[in-house]
């Protein structure tokens, strides 16, 4: 089923899960180490994000420097195939502009197809380590927008290859990211947010955000989207802070702004136990207050450590 008839035919605030791919070499039981804890909670679906390979240059014996791809993490398909198996719930994979061309997107994309993966989540995704702003791949997106603008074509049967003769339309339900405090490379958030409608206007059917720690942002988003005319379902995107260091880390790595007063309360405490503590409990009223306020959906970025997240579900619901 697809993420907006979960949404549509639900009626109380659902519950879903975002996990990381493993590390090259592990195996899928650490997806399963992750999601088994948190399956008695009834997700709809669980999101599997996706890691661009990074490229490092080694040098050659001849004294030069030969640019070598290195892929930590594995693809999606496989991940989500397994997901699907094992829980019998639906899968939703994140698609990226970096790292690949057109016909490599298209690929995969009919690959998830056939397996019957019908919901994706398109994001741009982040700049290579190596690099300091996002640089597309040769014949590949350079934005979401023409990502997505892919996805639409194939959805209406319009496939790369222009002779291609009784095909049969993908039907993938579309979703993007939205950001409540505003993507880190938009000017303002009146840019942003005219980006965000683009998408919306081109065929995006729902809205995943960013984290956040303070709710009135996310509801000051969803309130201006609405007055311009964005009216897909928009689910926040929720994770606990597990560790004192994180009030530091989480806003560098993720452009976001901690509250003074939770900020303040972690960085009096005396241990990462304490902290995890003091994030767990800011992160069950943060979810009361949005489950009060009768979101869609709760999206819970789990970061493949499921015990907080399972203890503020367990608080809420």
């Amino acid at each position: 089923m697809k993420v907006t008839e979960y949404i549509k035919n639900a009626d109380k605030t659902l519950v879903s899960f975002e996990i990381l791919p493993p590390l090259k070499g592990k195996s899928i039981q650490s997806i399963y180490d992750t999601l088994d804890p948190l399956m008695e909670f009834k997700p709809p679906f669980i999101n599997v994000t996706y890691h661009r390979a990074e490229f490092i240059f080694k040098r050659n014996a001849e004294g030069s420097f030969e640019k070598t791809v290195i892929r930590k993490r594995p693809g999606t398909v496989g991940i989500c195939s397994s997901i699907v198996n094992r829980y019998h719930i639906d899968a939703v994979p994140h698609i990226v502009c970096g790292g690949f061309t057109k016909e490599e997107t298209e690929d995969a994309l009919i690959d998830l197809a056939f397996l019957s993966i019908n919901n994706i989540l398109i994001i741009r995704g982040d700049p290579n380590k190596s690099e300091t702003t996002f640089m597309q791949e040769p014949g590949g997106h350079a934005h979401a927008i023409d990502l997505m603008k892919q996805a639409v074509q194939m959805n209406k049967g319009i496939f790369l290859q222009e002779d291609l003769t009784e095909v049969t339309p993908t039907d993938f339900c579309i979703g993007v990211a939205g950001y409540p405090e505003k993507h880190y490379e938009a000017p303002n958030m009146k840019s942003d947010l005219k980006y965000l409608k683009d998408k919306v206007d081109a065929g995006a059917q729902y809205i995943i955000t960013q984290m956040f720690f303070d709710n009135s942002k996310y509801f000051e988003f969803v309130k201006t989207c609405r007055e311009i005319g964005i009216n897909v379902p928009i689910i926040p995107g929720i994770k606990p802070i597990t560790s004192k260091n994180q009030i530091n880390t989480l806003p560098r790595l993720f452009h976001i702004e901690i509250p003074e007063e939770f900020s303040g309360e972690v960085q009096k405490s005396k241990s990462d136990a304490e902290a995890k503590q003091i994030g767990i409990d800011w992160c069950v009223q943060q979810c009361k207050e949005l489950k009060a306020a009768n979101v869609p959906l709760l999206h819970f970025y789990t970061m493949s450590n499921p015990g907080p997240v399972k203890e503020v579900v367990s608080r809420v619901f």
